[in-house]
């Protein structure tokens, strides 16, 4: 791979309903979703996740076919501004666990670091709509000193998690001037990298790159597979990458219905991923984002799914079921969480710290 034909890749994304349009047959639906993406606001600011989509994720799709799991994945519809009551513009709370600009600590030893808003491909399950695309770029070099001062302060923090968007996206030397200043001061920490790009624009992972993060090792990369058609010749050659280079890789994929919500699907998924040296490490269930409704799973479906799961794949292709409480309750594995039925509303769930939060029953 050319240590700079990724970028080429990157700035000719497909971003408008024209270019689209040559590669699928859009529906009255989907046509409608760009008509209206500009016009949809609140508080004064659009409330659409933006489009984007690599042409190497595209050509994975059998784009005429408006069930194809990965179309599905990047195709925006008029469900998005289908809001239901419980759902929330931050469904993670992340605001509230913000101690600095750009820096969340939620948990005692872990802190996670918004490096960019940028993605090479708009996932239209995001979770963090609120703050992916917006117009927003890089981490300022102000931003990233504060943030480094905080970490510094608090050596209880033991891993810090680079996310956003999608940190692999930014310049090799930005992400040398990001991980430089932060194993610069925070000699011990382990760096995490969670990204889609192996899956979606794996010309990404460079030589330049490779050479770049094996500066910072301890640093592992959490990538995002959702479906087998996502693993390519590329797809595998970049993972390798990674690996051969002493850099471990783990795999977090969200539910997502009608894409990877049957037993086939997942175990088939489960298998590529250890075949290719990639331990599957999370399956999340669905956030409850503004207008993601149409891709959740329901819960106890999710239950079901995974305890089948359970019995078709090996220990080490088994990955945890995760659900991120609501409101800031924080990430919490089932089954065997503290899970009640809450009469006709859903589950009262007790996070780690001990407090019960409300998840809607969406099988209703």
């Amino acid at each position: 791979m050319q240590d700079n034909g990724w970028k080429e890749h990157f700035k000719n994304r497909i971003i408008s309903a024209e270019e689209l349009s040559k590669y699928c047959r859009l529906s009255e639906e989907e046509r409608a979703f760009f008509k209206t993406e500009g016009k949809r606001k609140q508080n004064g600011q659009s409330v659409t996740l933006d489009f984007a989509v690599t042409r190497y994720f595209l050509s994975l799709s059998d784009c005429g076919n408006p069930a194809d799991p990965v179309r599905r994945q990047f195709m925006p519809s008029l469900s998005e501004f289908i809001y239901k009551e419980y759902e929330l513009p931050d469904p993670l709370g992340e605001s509230e666990y913000m101690v600095v600009p750009g820096l969340i600590h939620r948990y005692k030893n872990r802190a996670l670091l918004l490096v960019t808003g940028l993605c090479a491909v708009y996932c239209r399950y995001c979770f963090r709509r609120h703050f992916t695309g917006r117009k927003k770029g890089i981490i300022g070099r102000e931003e990233l000193v504060n943030a480094v001062q905080y970490m510094e302060k608090h050596n209880e923090i033991e891993e810090v998690l680079l996310s956003g968007g999608d940190p692999l996206v930014l310049p090799d030397g930005r992400i040398n001037d990001i991980l430089g200043a932060i194993k610069s001061r925070l000699k011990k920490i382990v760096v995490r990298i969670g990204t889609r790009i192996p899956s979606v624009l794996p010309q990404r992972v460079t030589g330049g790159l490779i050479s770049v993060l094996k500066l910072y090792r301890p640093l592992w990369i959490i990538t995002q597979f959702n479906h087998p058609k996502e693993f390519t010749g590329r797809s595998m050659e970049a993972l390798s990458r990674f690996i051969d280079a002493g850099i471990p890789v783990l795999n977090q994929s969200v539910l997502l219905k009608g894409i990877n919500d049957n037993l086939r699907t997942l175990a088939e998924l489960s298998g590529l991923l250890v075949k290719n040296r990639v331990k599957p490490y999370y399956i999340f269930q669905g956030d409850l984002a503004k207008g993601t409704s149409h891709f959740r799973v329901p819960l106890k479906r999710g239950l079901k799914l995974i305890d089948e799961l359970s019995k078709e794949v090996s220990g080490i292709g088994m990955p945890v079921y995760a659900v991120d409480l609501p409101g800031g309750g924080g990430k919490v594995s089932l089954p065997g969480a503290d899970m009640e039925k809450n009469d006709d509303k859903g589950f009262m769930i007790k996070s780690s710290g001990g407090k019960r939060y409300s998840y809607p029953d969406e099988s209703r």
